[in-house]
């Protein structure tokens, strides 16, 4: 193992310094391209290569949390049977990716509970960005959802043949009074009940698009609440051929194999199960480009983020106000894979730990996350852990691809996302719920931290365990506002 890192590091020294001109020209382009993204930190990745290869590491990153006297609810959120008659059918249209969809779907739930209507199974929208168009079906189990919640609230996979006619496409094509264009963000329960209601009385159908965040967390009953936590941690189960890859990854990171695919799982090898951390690596194009920070990819890389923005956004982003400095200050800024690794390793994560790297695309490729790599020697993926064949159900689809990635977190030891988002939120929330260990990066910390290009490793890692000492799965209330998705208690919780 020493033999790998001391290699690792001088093929990174001698990556980042070697001229291009004395590279073999037939490798050059290749070569250009891996430059491109520097490591920003190489000294503290100097120190943080040579202590993993000399230093003992203890034990305690891994241990789980302790008991912090919250448990899930067990309170019922049935108030008794269902109204003998629904008021008519429930149609929501949901965008965004997989975990903002999710969110909806809890949504919609409630609002039917609320509307005593009959909820149409949820209609995804195809990602713009990913151009995924995976079904509600093709993602979670439809009978598992149905039967979980068949006493609280009535679901039909489909309208019946008279309002097959309520379609995306014809609401696209005109304005359409059982539509509700309008639902403002978080809207109060009293907002559906002044304006849905009513459609739903004249046209036995209401259709609500867009339905994103479209339902307060706010001054709501707790039966309401309640069934929010029941459909997201009970009644939202993935396919069944994704939790089953979904196991076969986990086995597969915690039990050494002789380099097959396929391994038995026997009562003397689990006797052996290895840890394993999970890392969201959220860091597309499209984030790096909005959060308007400085990569190190250079003045070819600030050109194309800044024509992106342009044309996403006309270069309407906040963060463009503002000097990368004041933003990396401010924890504004994504971390890269290479300050993600090093973060890990100062709380004490050596070269011998398995990462599990839950991403769909990364920014800059394997050059970004060469780093991170070198760190980390025993980093895998679902590509890795999995064959071409075995993949063959969720290749290019995006939502399928973000489900295993999802369950495989859940399963791991502990779980670190690289910056805030619907992933982020949404596994946190459910790591809470399940008290499993979980690291949230202090990132205005961190942000100066890496602004110090002086800081000894010593510093640095003293800075760092100091600073995630609450930060690994500790209960927080939920504040007004904020959603019970990602701070469960304790409106799906109970104390001891």
């Amino acid at each position: 193992m020493l033999v790998m890192v001391v290699h690792g590091l001088l093929w990174l020294l001698t990556l980042f310094f070697t001229p291009i001109s004395f590279l073999p020209s037939t490798r050059a382009s290749v070569l250009t391209e891996l430059i491109t993204p520097k490591a920003r930190h190489l000294n503290l990745l100097r120190s943080a290569l040579q202590r993993q290869s000399s230093d003992f590491q203890g034990d305690e990153q891994w241990n789980p949390l302790d008991d912090q006297g919250w448990s899930p609810s067990v309170q019922s959120s049935n108030k008794g049977a269902l109204p003998e008659k629904a008021e008519g059918y429930l149609q929501v249209f949901l965008d965004g990716g997989l975990n903002q969809q999710r969110m909806g779907i809890c949504d919609a739930v409630a609002v039917a509970k609320i509307l005593n209507a009959t909820l149409v199974i949820p209609y995804l929208e195809v990602n713009a960005v990913w151009q995924d168009s995976s079904s509600f079906s093709d993602i979670f189990d439809m009978d598992h959802f149905i039967d979980i919640l068949k006493d609280d609230i009535r679901i039909v996979r489909e309208l019946p043949d008279e309002f097959s006619w309520s379609t995306r496409e014809y609401y696209a094509t005109a304005i359409r009074p059982n539509r509700i264009k309008t639902a403002p963000a978080h809207a109060s329960l009293n907002w559906y009940l002044e304006n849905v209601s009513p459609v739903l009385q004249s046209y036995g159908l209401a259709a609500i698009a867009p339905f994103s965040h479209r339902l307060t967390f706010d001054n709501v009953p707790t039966n309401i609440q309640l069934l929010r936590c029941k459909v997201n941690f009970q009644a939202l189960e993935f396919v069944p051929h994704v939790r089953e890859l979904g196991d076969a990854l986990v086995n597969r990171l915690r039990y050494k194999s002789d380099g097959s695919y396929l391994q038995e799982i026997t009562d003397s090898n689990v006797k052996h199960a290895g840890k394993f951390v999970a890392l969201h690596l959220r860091f597309d194009k499209d984030m790096a480009a909005h959060s308007a920070c400085d990569f190190g990819g250079g003045k070819a890389e600030k050109l194309s983020l800044a024509k992106y923005r342009q044309v996403m956004w006309q270069g309407r982003v906040l963060n463009s106000r503002f000097t990368d400095e004041e933003l990396r200050s401010q924890g504004r800024c994504p971390l890269t894979p290479e300050e993600v690794g090093l973060l890990l390793a100062a709380m004490g994560f050596d070269n011998n730990t398995r990462l599990y790297l839950a991403s769909h695309k990364v920014y800059g490729g394997e050059a970004r996350i060469s780093a991170l790599r070198t760190l980390f020697p025993l980093m895998e993926d679902k590509k890795s852990l999995a064959s071409a064949e075995e993949r063959a159900q969720i290749s290019g689809k995006a939502s399928l691809l973000a489900a295993v990635d999802y369950y495989v977190s859940m399963h791991s030891d502990v779980f670190i996302s690289a910056s805030p988002g619907n992933m982020h939120n949404a596994l946190v929330g459910h790591r809470t719920y399940k008290n499993l260990k979980t690291i949230r990066p202090n990132m205005p910390l961190l942000g100066q931290l890496f602004l110090n290009k002086s800081l000894s490793w010593s510093d640095f890692r003293d800075s760092v365990i100091e600073g995630h000492m609450n930060r690994q799965g500790q209960i927080r209330l939920r504040k007004p506002k904020q959603s019970l998705y990602t701070y469960p208690a304790p409106d799906c919780m109970c104390a001891a």
